[in-house]
């Protein structure tokens, strides 16, 4: 074999090797999603897949586009009971944080292994472009969710990062954040088990993991602020935000989104921006 063919295999295999690498994360950012259950259909929402779109206010050209399709036609205001298991988990449980493929989009580490207590409440302070956001985490919930959540916390993952996706249609209104690179396919470089159950059902004011299919929890978590019937109980709900933060978020989604992934789907027109997390001592 020549040298000339020797290096011209060695690049065909580096240029294979790259394609199949951009297919994987172009795979990835399209699973990230919620799915929503509808009558008659099985509709897939992709979680903050897209890039953020920059813009100035209600002014930019898609929005001016979508016109009232891209604010939400009501949001429900009534506060949803607080996520309850129908069982208790036992007094304590085995998390496990395992390592994925794709490097973390922020240095950071992942909780330790083992035993993690299934009770009691922590509190987080969001300090936000819009305002402070105030999340209550329960651990008998989700005791790994927390322990993931507190452990991004104190390791000051979520400063500075945008929320990259709002969604203000009906069935599906969240506003989602967690992703240090803003484009919906970040994460901490490693994933975590669901601790769902099937009786699970979302409302406002309910905190929850988004994920990219089973057992993929990351850093990305989103609020829902109105409606979220259109959703599965595939998503583990791991706290609860107040009242005075969501009426905050609505005047957000009041203010609509830059479509993206459809007319009620992409970054907010009023941008959302984590400044610090902080948890109570």
């Amino acid at each position: 074999m020549s040298k000339k063919t020797h290096q011209q295999q060695l690049a065909a295999r580096k240029a294979k090797r790259q394609a199949e690498r951009e297919a994987e994360r172009r795979r990835q950012r399209r699973n990230v999603g919620i799915t929503i259950t509808a009558i008659a259909a099985v509709v897939v929402v992709v979680v903050g897949v897209f890039v953020v779109v920059g813009n100035n206010g209600d002014d930019s050209p898609a929005a001016a586009q979508a016109g009232a399709e891209n604010k939400p036609k009501s949001i429900p205001t009534a506060l949803a009971a607080a996520p309850k298991r129908p069982e208790a988990l036992p007094a304590e449980v085995t998390c496990t944080y395992k390592k994925g493929t794709e490097a973390a989009s922020k240095k950071v580490n992942p909780p330790a292994d083992g035993k993690t207590k299934a009770s009691g409440t922590s509190k987080v302070s969001l300090n936000t472009s819009i305002g402070d956001l105030q999340v209550t985490l329960d651990s008998s919930l989700a005791p790994c969710a927390v322990k993931n959540f507190l452990s991004l916390v104190g390791q000051k993952y979520y400063d500075n990062t945008k929320c990259h996706r709002l969604t203000v249609g009906e069935g599906l209104q969240v506003l989602q954040c967690g992703d240090p690179t803003a484009s919906g396919s970040g994460g901490p470089g490693y994933s975590f088990a669901d601790e769902v159950y099937p009786t699970l059902t979302y409302g406002r004011g309910i905190l929850a993991m988004a994920n990219s299919g089973p057992n993929t929890n990351g850093s990305q978590f989103f609020i829902v602020y109105g409606d979220a019937s259109g959703l599965s109980p595939n998503f583990t709900a791991f706290g609860t935000v107040d009242e005075p933060s969501l009426k905050l978020i609505d005047k957000v989604a009041e203010a609509g989104v830059v479509p993206e992934g459809g007319p009620t789907d992409g970054a907010p027109v009023t941008p959302v921006e984590i400044k610090t997390a902080s948890a109570a001592a």
